[in-house]
Formats: C-alpha cells, sequence, structure tokens
C-alpha cells in the first residue's frame, strides 16, 4: 500500500507541480545550518530508543524463524523506508519552492498544501491511503497491548476478551489527548525523551558482563535520566520553572539554541552516571551491612547456568525450549 501511494503521488507531483528555481537559494533549504545538525543526532537517538518501546517490533523480531531471517527481514525494511521516507520528506522542499508554503507558516502544513495543487482524484486516494495505513499502524499498537497486558501483567490468567475490553477503554483517553494537543510532534518528543532516559541502562541489563544488574539500579537510573535534563536545564537556564518546561519541551523542537540538543544528550548520559551511581551505593550498603552483621557478599557472584535449558537447546534447536516442569522458556 506505502508503494501504490508513493509511486501515485511521486508521479502526480512530477506532472502537477511546477517548481520555481529562482526560489531554492533564497529559501535556505539547501544550505547547512547547527539546528540541521543537531536534528541529526536529536531524532536518530530520539527515534531509536522510543521505537524500542513499541511492542510491535518486538513482537516481529520474536517471530523470526532464525536470527538470519530477522537481519534479512530488517534489511529490507530499512531500505524500503529510507525510500519512502526520503520522498515523503521532499515533499516541504518542493512545497517552498513551488510556492505554496511559505517561511512562517507552519511546517507540517506543507504536505497538505502541496497536496492541494495536485488532482482531485489523487487527493481522494491519498486520503483514503493514508487512513488505512494509520489504522494499520494504530492494530498493530493494539495487538502488541493486548500480548503485553494478558501475558506479562496477567500471566495469561484473565480471558481474551476483558483485556481487549482494558485495551479499547485505554485507546480513549489517548484519542482524546492526540485531539487536545496543539501539536502531536510534541507529544513524541516527551516520549523520545522518556525513552532516551531509560533505554540506555535496560540495554545494558542485556549484556551478560553486566549480570551483577539488578531492576532497582535500572529504574534509579531512568528518573535519574529525567533529573539530569532537569539539572541541565537549571545551568543552562539558571531557571528551575524552565528546566522543568524544558523536560516536556513546552518550547518545541526547533530552538535557537543548544537547549533542545542538550536534553537529548543529559537524558541518556545521565542516566549511565546515575546508574553507576545506583550500583555503587546499592553494594556499597550490602558491603557494609555483611561487615556489621557478618554475612558474605554476593554482589558479584555470577548466576548460575540454565543447564537444563541450554542442554535442551543444544540438543534439537528447532524446538521450544523447557524447564523441568515442561513450562516453556522465554530466552
Amino acid at each position: 500500500m506505502i508503494g501504490i501511494l508513493i509511486i501515485i503521488c511521486t508521479i502526480a507531483v512530477g506532472t502537477s507541480v511546477e517548481i520555481d528555481r529562482s526560489k531554492i537559494d533564497p529559501s535556505g533549504l539547501t544550505h547547512s545550518t547547527v539546528l540541521g545538525y543537531q536534528l541529526i543526532y536529536i531524532l536518530f537517538i530520539g527515534i531509536l530508543f522510543s521505537f524500542m518501546f513499541v511492542s510491535g517490533f518486538w513482537m516481529r523480531a520474536f517471530a523470526s524463524k532464525t536470527d538470519k531471517d530477522l537481519w534479512i527481514g530488517a534489511s529490507i525494511a530499512a531500505i524500503v523506508l529510507f525510500i519512502a521516507l526520503l520522498l515523503v520528506s521532499s515533499t516541504g522542499f518542493i512545497a517552498a519552492w513551488a510556492g505554496v508554503w511559505e517561511p512562517g507558516t507552519y511546517g507540517g502544513l506543507a504536505f497538505f498544501l502541496l497536496l492541494a495543487e495536485l488532482p482531485s482524484w489523487v487527493v481522494g486516494f491519498t486520503l483514503v491511503m493514508v487512513v488505512a495505513l494509520s489504522c494499520a499502524v494504530f492494530d498493530s499498537l493494539q495487538s502488541a497491548m493486548v500480548s503485553t497486558i494478558s501475558n506479562d501483567v496477567f500471566k495469561n490468567k484473565l480471558p481474551l476478551l476483558w483485556v481487549r475490553v482494558f485495551v479499547l477503554l485505554v485507546s480513549i483517553p489517548v484519542v482524546i489527548v492526540a485531539l487536545k494537543s496543539p501539536s502531536i510532534l510534541r507529544i513524541f518528543l516527551i516520549s523520545n525523551i522518556f525513552a532516551c532516559a531509560a533505554m540506555p541502562p535496560i540495554l545494558l541489563g542485556l549484556f551478560d558482563a553486566m549480570y551483577f544488574l539488578r531492576g532497582v539500579d535500572i529504574i534509579v537510573a531512568g528518573f535519574g535520566g529525567l533529573f539530569s535534563v532537569f539539572l541541565f536545564g537549571c545551568a543552562f537556564y539558571g531557571d528551575a520553572k524552565k528546566a522543568a518546561e524544558l523536560i516536556i519541551l513546552t518550547s518545541g523542537l526547533y530552538a535557537d539554541d543548544w537547549s533542545v540538543f542538550g536534553v537529548f544528550v543529559a537524558a541518556p548520559v545521565g542516566s549511565l552516571i546515575f546508574l553507576m551511581l545506583a550500583v555503587t551505593c546499592r553494594m556499597g550498603c550490602v558491603w557494609v551491612r555483611c561487615k556489621v552483621q557478618g554475612g558474605r557478599f554476593d554482589c558479584l557472584d555470577k548466576p548460575l547456568p540454565r543447564e537444563d535449558a541450554v542442554g535442551e537447546r543444544d540438543e534439537s534447536p528447532s524446538r521450544s525450549l523447557g524447564d523441568a516442569d515442561g513450562r516453556k522458556v522465554v530466552r
């Protein structure tokens, strides 16, 4: 569906829109700017970490038959999406150079202003396709929420119908927030900041070498990342109110200073610093307790390997792993 949409819209834009070449250089859109280089990092790190919270991606990863299949699928998707996003994002340049979008107008309208210049049948077709794609994305998110809540929260003990009803009820405030929000981009940015603060310590926990990490360390690190944004705001502005507003980016993404860039640096770096502090404090308290009460310091003891699961995996990699009781083991 995306391929059909991109092809038809590309042909329609190429045949129906006239670009005024005299506006290309004065527009400044082809010139390098500090903000442009900042956004390369901000959008990459923000989108990367925030997408790691989307259950739909993990469902697809776990549904892959082998790691090789996952790499092939992800590589094909990356190429296709790069081409699609490159074409869609170029509509902003085309709208400005065609004279349908003027500087000072909300940038999110550029695509729709350009769309208005196309034939009516193309506009109708595009609207139908966009709505269908949006519903498809929302459907994937709902399916992932049902799976996560049913399996991880209620351990598959609650009837699936009630889980679906709960997800439906949760969707109501989501739609209200989306309609009331002055900018949907700000909602994404807020979630990106939270993801940048939470994901670095979580990813470290996936490494076998970081076996000594505990859940409390990860939680402290996540809140510490958000607190680091506040500390950065206090140092940058010298004002606690502006520092608090920086966490939700009330001024938006396109700032004329280094404030937004600093937020997306402070969140992941601060979370890692607080992770080290949390681990040090926890181990320090355990060491003091052992010295006082006379016990063994076991914080750095490596966990015992799952011999039953490993042996079963080696003997038959195609079968599901199981423990002694026959329950399924997810690794």
